[in-house]
């Protein structure tokens, strides 16, 4: 079996379509572009079907469904990789990496595979389900995959955006899904591979964040210069991996005070990677989290949760005084 190689753009979308689709199925939208402009482009399901409805319908030789069968997706787009394709595997993100990381560890990473694994519903987004459905340490693992890219989309514009800047790169990639968020982006903001985007500008503070964390971000630098005259850096930190260290370094050169802000655990995510930089970089700083803590989490409604856990922008902003009043 071999993929073909020749590239053609098809016109799969009308135009109410494609803003309905971009706006409410991001992920699911941006593949199917990816796919009108590339026969290589294929996805395979992992019981997460009605986000490719619309790439079912369109390219359905090129839909795969494999079911409640994670590990088995991974290395049936492993194979797939090694006959030419370019597959995009939709999971929901509790059972994505932290349910195939030996699969994607041996036969997708160290193959050096360009196989996109996409993560839907992570953090506590199906809080409503308990603990076994929450994606909450999957950056944590997807992050030692030596050669896997790890992105995190602030919302649906970004997500869009990262897909389609991320699909020339030859080598696997984790990308993360942030459901039902405020847009940050009213257009799909202009990435570069590894680079963080540059949000707001401030000495006072820096505040970073990925996901969810974007968001609550911008609110809180809003409040903190209306209500307090702070002025904080704000970073989209959409790439976990490879990271902006030099974006971060001269932002806490010039702030000294640092807050990172996600729906992950303490333990590993972004606010870990944070602090090895600063250490790596011997930058003295002041660092905070707003994140979820390494304890065994409630069970409830995702925004009761993210509120009873602090990720809100009013929490997010007294985290912020609190840091930079020390």
């Amino acid at each position: 079996m071999s993929a073909p190689t020749e590239k053609k753009m098809v016109d799969v979308f009308s135009d109410v379509e494609r803003e309905t689709a971009r706006t409410a199925n991001p992920s699911g939208y941006a593949v199917t572009e990816l796919a009108a402009a590339d026969p290589r482009v294929l996805t395979l399901s992992a019981d997460l079907s009605n986000t490719l409805a619309e790439f079912r319908e369109k390219f359905p030789e090129r839909y795969v469904e494999l079911g409640i069968a994670e590990t088995n997706s991974v290395s049936v787009a492993a194979g797939l990789a090694t006959c030419g394709f370019k597959p995009y595997i939709f999971s929901m993100a509790p059972f994505g990496v932290l349910k195939t990381a030996e699969q994607l560890r041996t036969d997708v990473d160290y193959n050096h595979l360009p196989v996109r694994l996409v993560g839907r519903l992570s953090g506590l987004a199906m809080g409503y389900f308990g603990t076994s459905h929450y994606a909450v340490e999957d950056i944590a693992i997807a992050r030692t995959l030596n050669n896997t890219t790890v992105i995190a989309p602030a919302d649906a514009a970004s997500a869009v955006a990262l897909l389609k800047q991320n699909a020339g790169h030859d080598g696997p990639a984790y990308i993360r899904i942030a459901e039902q968020v405020p847009a940050v982006y009213e257009e799909e903001p202009a990435y570069e591979f590894g680079k963080w985007l540059k949000i707001r500008d401030g000495g006072d503070l820096t505040l970073v964040g990925h996901g969810l964390g974007v968001s609550l971000a911008v609110q809180a630098a809003q409040q903190l210069k209306d209500e307090h005259g702070v002025e904080a850096d704000v970073f989209d930190a959409a790439y976990l991996k490879p990271f902006d260290e030099a974006a971060l370094a001269d932002s806490a050169e010039k702030t000294r005070n640092v807050l990172a802000i996600e729906d992950h655990s303490v333990v590993g995510g972004l606010g870990t990677i944070v602090a090895e930089t600063l250490a790596k970089h011997q930058i003295q700083a002041r660092l905070k989290q707003a994140a979820l803590p390494a304890a065994d989490l409630e069970v409830g409604v995702p925004a009761e949760l993210y509120e009873h856990y602090g990720l809100t922008a009013a929490t997010v902003t007294t985290k912020a005084l609190d840091l930079i009043r020390k």
